[in-house]
Formats: C-alpha cells, sequence, structure tokens
C-alpha cells in the first residue's frame, strides 16, 4: 500500500443521546449540554480535527448546539448537519457565515438530503419531496444559492423550488472562499448534486473494494465539471489494545438486542428509499452472524440503527491497515464515533493517533501503577 499524509479525524456530538448498549435503555445516556460539552471538550483537548453534529427531529438542534460548544473550544471544527428546505438557503448561508467568524474559522456544512420517510413529514417538508428526484432537485437549487451567497456574490436565481432575488451577504465568512460543503448519497442524483456542488464527500463505512466505485463515479463526474472533490467516510469505531478486546466489545454493544428488535428494526429500515440505507442492509441482511463483512469492518450497528451501520473493529495496527486501504482509493477524511462518545474519544487518540502518526495535543501518558492517566490541559 503507499504512504499517505495523515489523515484527518472528525469525532461526533451525540445529540440524540448516548449509552453503552444498543437497542437499550440500559445503562443510557441522555444529551444534556453537560455532556455535549465534556464530549465537544475532550474531543477538542485529544486532537480531533472536528466533530460532527447530525440533524433530525430526535436530535438536538444542530446550529444552536455548535455555536454554544464554539465558545468552549480552541481549535475543534464543528461539521454542522443541515437538512435544504427547512431553512433557507440565504439564512442559512448568513448563520453559516456568522459561526464562522464566532469561531474563528471553523465551521463546515454536512447537508442531508434524507430518506423519503415520515421523518421528512414530521419536520415540516412538504409530501412533494418524500419524491426523491424533487428532493434532490431541492438540494441542488439550495446549494447553488448557498455557495454563491458565501463566496460573496450578489444572486438572483429563480428555480423550480427556490428564487431569490438580488441576495447578497453584507458579513462575508472567515474561510475563503466559503466553508466547506460536506455532501453524501449513494443514488445517481446524489452524486451528481456532489459532483457539481459539493467539496467532500462522505460515504458510509462500505468495504474499500466497493466503495472504490461510489468514489471513482463522483470524481469521473466532478472532472466533467471542472472540479475536484475530496472524499470521507463516516463510521463508527471499536478499538482495543488486542483484537480479542475488540471483538468482545462489539459483542458486548448489541448483547441486549433480540431477535424481534432486529427483525423490526429491519422491517423499517427496509421501507427508505435511500440507496444508501439499502445498501447497508445489503451487508449483513439482518443476520447478527453475518456482522463481519471485510477484515476488521463491522456491521453491526446496521442491525437497528439507520445511516451509518458499520464500525472499524480491531487493535490500532490492524484499524489503521484498514484506513490506510481507504486512503489508497481517495479517502482523506474519517469522520468517527464510538460507544459511549465520551470513554471512546480518549480510546481512539490514545490508541489509534499514534499508530497513524497524529499528534494527541492534550493527553500525556502516565504510568502509574500500572495504569493510564489521561492529563488535559
Amino acid at each position: 500500500m503507499t504512504q499517505h499524509s495523515t489523515p484527518d479525524i472528525f469525532w461526533f456530538i451525540p445529540t440524540s443521546g448516548d449509552g453503552r448498549h444498543l437497542g437499550s435503555h440500559n445503562q443510557q445516556r441522555t444529551n444534556t449540554f453537560d455532556y455535549l460539552k465534556s464530549v465537544a471538550i475532550a474531543a477538542d483537548t485529544l486532537g480531533f480535527d472536528g466533530a460532527l453534529l447530525p440533524t433530525g427531529y430526535g436530535c438536538e438542534e444542530s446550529w444552536v448546539t455548535a455555536s454554544a460548544l464554539a465558545s468552549l473550544t480552541r481549535r475543534l471544527k464543528f461539521l454542522v448537519a443541515v437538512r435544504p428546505g427547512l431553512i433557507s438557503p440565504a439564512l442559512a448561508a448568513r448563520m453559516t457565515a456568522a459561526l464562522d467568524r464566532i469561531s474563528g474559522g471553523r465551521v463546515s456544512l454536512n447537508l442531508v438530503s434524507g430518506a423519503g420517510d415520515k421523518a421528512l413529514l414530521a419536520e415540516g417538508l412538504p409530501e412533494q419531496y418524500l419524491d426523491k428526484d424533487a428532493r434532490y432537485q431541492l438540494t441542488r437549487e439550495w446549494v447553488h444559492i448557498f455557495r454563491a451567497l458565501l463566496e460573496g456574490q450578489k444572486v438572483t436565481y429563480q428555480g423550480e423550488h427556490l428564487q431569490i432575488t438580488d441576495g447578497q451577504l453584507q458579513f462575508g465568512p472567515v474561510q475563503q472562499p466559503l466553508p466547506p460543503v460536506y455532501f453524501g448519497g449513494s443514488s445517481e442524483p446524489a452524486i451528481q448534486v456532489a459532483a457539481d456542488y459539493t467539496d467532500v464527500y462522505l460515504t458510509w463505512g462500505e468495504p474499500p473494494h466497493i466503495a472504490r466505485e461510489k468514489i471513482e463515479r463522483v470524481s469521473e463526474q466532478a472532472a466533467l465539471a471542472g472540479r475536484k472533490v475530496r472524499f470521507g467516510v463516516r463510521a463508527h469505531i471499536i478499538i482495543r489494545e488486542t483484537e480479542e478486546e475488540a471483538w468482545r466489545e462489539a459483542d458486548r454493544l448489541i448483547e441486549k438486542l433480540d431477535d424481534a428488535s432486529i427483525h423490526k428494526a429491519q422491517q423499517q429500515l427496509s421501507q427508505s428509499d435511500s440507496t444508501g440505507q439499502q445498501r447497508m442492509l445489503s451487508l449483513h441482511g439482518g443476520d447478527r452472524n453475518k456482522l463481519t463483512i471485510y477484515k476488521n469492518l463491522w456491521a453491526g450497528v446496521g442491525l437497528v440503527r439507520a445511516g451509518a451501520g458499520t464500525a472499524f473493529v480491531g487493535n490500532p495496527e490492524n484499524i489503521a491497515r484498514l484506513i490506510q486501504e481507504y486512503q489508497d482509493i481517495g479517502v482523506d477524511t474519517f469522520v468517527l464515533s464510538g460507544y459511549p462518545h465520551l470513554e471512546e474519544a480518549y480510546r481512539t487518540a490514545e490508541l489509534l493517533f499514534p499508530v497513524i502518526g497524529k499528534t494527541q495535543t492534550g493527553v500525556l501518558k502516565v504510568q502509574e501503577t500500572e495504569r493510564r492517566v489521561a492529563v488535559s490541559y
């Protein structure tokens, strides 16, 4: 494998709650601001490059939370998830520019078009956007206006879904030409939006040889538009000092799940019109005996959770090797999460960062009666 530069490693702010077991209320944590603050400060202290804040009616509002956390952190970048259609692109551009200035250039946007299900209706999107083509056309128009405003243009646009006349920002962002736009999606309309308008294309953690197909497709389409797109992977991580410990932890994460719960979740997820979601489901077919889908890649999270359903599982050396396989196909950013997020942020930084050559900015390992002590600045 080719030697690569150190990748960007982002963490996750669990604004819908956290815990030690999937599909169980046992040892669950509520998303109090004090807890979210502790996760963000840990990620900042430990040297993560950024943190993703999800969107959805089951989460704390991403803009508000990111704004509050930005004032409590020093280096951490905030990847704020936003659903086009719930907020106008002009207002979103102003909010992005304001947060970018307030944070000193530490904001990026993750566009989430979503799937055509009841969640969209529950968030107030018109029923017409249950149709995938309409949803991605809305996203295309939205990001076109959004980018133009942040680039300092005076914008007049009449689209099928969105219109603006003489729109312009009075106060621009710190980052030039604009804060990075992240986006993911596996359908053809999503790939076209990514190629034409986004800076970083995120794929869920499919095996590298499968993810390569999408990455090559986005690259080809972006080249036709005279653009270059960077690539990232969104996945979970279960890292321990030994392989045995890591795989035991993976088993423990789903030990509270029964077959009925898995069957119910899989039925619900199978109704999604998301191509990416269907690709996630196809990796394991709902069978808890078929969860190791590639060396050190485990699909257990996807038994009951929508979205990113795979996890990097193993010791630091093997996970670093898997990361390098993704780097071989063009990935330079990894957006990771682990249950529970506070403790796993420390484990990931302490165990993975030294192996991939990443600086742990606020961690000092001290041997004291055979235990490690993490000391924060």
